[in-house]
């Protein structure tokens, strides 16, 4: 896979997490999420979960496995969102670095496919995602309120630097 093809989310979403479609997700179909955590469920230094974020993910935990799978090695931070939810987690996860991600899926117990890795950086989370032939999604970071951040350097750096090595990024 060339450098553009593993940089090339497989659903570039246009807002964040809570605004993604379960029936466009289901539809894949798919039979679990690997979650990023930092900026794609919780704020920048915020330790709390928008309403939005979390209604989302409790409606996907009905239909699918969920997996926090996060760089950060904060333990007590990316625990205190997976006990909230009920699920498990993985810190320093090394992204886009394949042996974790390849432990979840082992865990999983679901081929490649089936498994969508949501985040809202592509040179981790998309990139780490596609390596192993995962359904990718790239989502807007989230601000305080639960909104996206429409201007987030970050992203729109790595979304530049993507489309000059010839990702197809619309």
């Amino acid at each position: 896979m060339s450098l553009p093809q593993l940089l090339q989310p497989d659903w570039l979403a246009s807002g964040t997490v809570a605004e993604l479609s379960l029936d466009r997700l289901l539809a894949v179909p798919l039979g679990a999420l690997v979650l990023d955590v930092d900026r794609t469920l919780l704020p920048a230094r915020h330790a709390e979960l928008p309403a939005s974020i979390e209604a989302w993910l409790q409606r996907a935990q009905q239909h699918l496995k969920l997996r926090l799978f996060s760089n950060n090695p904060s333990k007590a931070r990316i625990g205190s969102v997976a006990d909230r939810l009920g699920v498990p987690f993985t810190t320093s996860a090394g992204k886009p670095r394949r042996s974790a991600l390849r432990r979840v899926l082992a865990e999983l117990n679901l081929p490649p496919q089936q498994v969508a890795l949501v985040g809202d950086r592509l040179f981790t989370d998309v990139l780490a995602g596609n390596r192993l032939g995962l359904y990718t999604v790239l989502v807007k970071p989230v601000n305080p309120s639960g909104l996206a951040c429409e201007r987030d350097r970050l992203q729109n750096l790595e979304m530049r630097l993507a489309r000059w090595v010839g990702s197809d990024l619309g």
